[in-house]
């Protein structure tokens, strides 16, 4: 517990995955005086008051920010300037305003629009999730060790990102500051364009006609079951992630089908060499991963089994 809350009140506009994953955190911590969320939808505002998790849940997003010293919006990217709309005439003169989705630019602009001069607006973007999603999935450690990037605008208050920084370090968050554009290129290439070849992968053998999909579920190696994983991602927020993050996305997509000409002109060719090089570059870069404590090298990805014991004769 902290010896005193970083904010006096604080507010979560939007209840999913990391919402409520923030709401755990800063409540197990002690980091707000008063924690206030809202969701727009009564059945998600329910389940929220049943599980207590904020002092209180607010029915709208106005009466949620008023008198708040930290506003964070977690709703998907494409929502982001709607909800800027519903708090600006009630925002409190020099609260922080911050997001958490993974396209920086267009939330910035789409926010900016409404926001007032009074307030300190500060993009994020925490890099950390699951495949889940709503209230229940949250848990207060799923910051910690991943990285943060904020993206304050130009002439930002040094204060207002210094406290923002502090409430993601507490959270056990690694922070990066970080351009708006840089950002959206950077999280191009390590998580949308992933998903977006994970979703076509997923999507292709279920289409094949050749293979049924009892199959498909039966013998899903590793590979595979990893793409199904990423692939089984809200599909609303993927969604708007897409088309606020096109331009980005489709140059990393670009380059990504000249490497997957290459490869496939290699085995027409049996180009066993050019195979060979392109997966030791790869395998070097997922030890990376692993090294810097991004992932860990447990066998069959951590996942957990049963004992091995020896069947009755």
């Amino acid at each position: 517990m902290t010896d005193a809350p970083l904010f006096q009140r604080v507010t979560l506009i939007g209840l999913g995955l990391i919402g409520s994953s923030l709401a755990r955190g800063i409540q197990q911590l002690g980091l707000a005086g008063e924690l206030v969320a809202t969701d727009a939808s009564p059945e998600v505002r329910a389940r929220a008051a049943e599980i207590k998790l904020a002092d209180r849940i607010a029915d709208d997003n106005a009466s949620a920010v008023k008198a708040s010293d930290l506003i964070i919006s977690c709703v998907p990217v494409g929502r982001a300037g709607d909800v800027a709309q519903s708090i600006a005439p009630h925002l409190k003169p020099g609260a922080i305003i911050s997001d958490v989705g993974s396209v920086k630019a267009s939330v910035l602009a789409a926010m900016s629009e409404h926001l007032p001069d009074n307030v300190h607006f500060i993009p994020g973007h925490p890099v950390a999730g699951t495949e889940n999603s709503g209230p229940d999935s949250g848990f207060a450690e799923l910051f910690m060790n991943r990285w943060c990037i904020l993206t304050p605008p130009d002439g930002a208050d040094e204060a207002a990102v210094e406290k923002l920084s502090a409430l993601w370090s507490a959270l056990g968050a690694n922070v990066e500051i970080m351009g708006v554009a840089h950002h959206d290129l950077v999280l191009a290439v390590t998580s949308h364009l992933p998903h977006l070849i994970a979703y076509t992968i997923v999507g292709t053998a279920d289409e094949l006609e050749d293979v049924t999909h009892s199959e498909v579920l039966k013998f899903s190696a590793g590979g595979f079951r990893d793409f199904t994983r990423i692939a089984a991602s809200d599909p609303t927020m993927w969604r708007d992630v897409f088309l606020t993050n096109k331009d980005a996305v489709l140059e990393m997509l670009g380059a990504f089908q000249e490497d997957l000409s290459k490869l496939t002109r290699a085995i027409r060719r049996g180009d066993g060499e050019t195979l060979f090089e392109h997966f030791t570059r790869t395998r070097a870069i997922r030890r990376g991963i692993v090294s810097i404590g991004q992932d860990e090298a447990a066998a069959d990805f951590g996942r957990k089994h049963a004992a091995l014991k020896k069947k009755d004769s």
